[in-house]
């Protein structure tokens, strides 16, 4: 998974001018930066590597399903075939 990454200087500073002291603010934005790397969030990039990554397979299926079918049409008109025979 992608990182997320925020300015952590800018952060500091904001912190700062709210109040904290230097020592705070670096200690809270080191807690805050090992919470988001640690948290395993998904960014859009993961979803589109992940969906890249799928759409090969789906191909597969589809020629699958797509040899399925034929052969289903088959075996009903064998089937119906040989029921309409029976009759006539």
């Amino acid at each position: 998974m992608a990182t997320i990454t925020f300015d952590t200087h800018k952060f500091v500073r904001k912190l700062q001018e709210a109040g904290f002291d230097e020592k705070q603010a670096e200690g809270l934005t080191e807690a805050l930066r090992a919470a988001i790397d640690d948290s395993g969030l998904v960014t859009r990039r993961d979803l589109r590597e992940f969906e890249l990554r799928l759409d090969p397979r789906f191909e597969s299926i589809k020629g699958d399903m797509s040899l399925v079918k034929w052969m289903m049409g088959a075996l009903i008109a064998i089937s119906v075939a040989n029921f309409s025979k029976q009759f006539f």
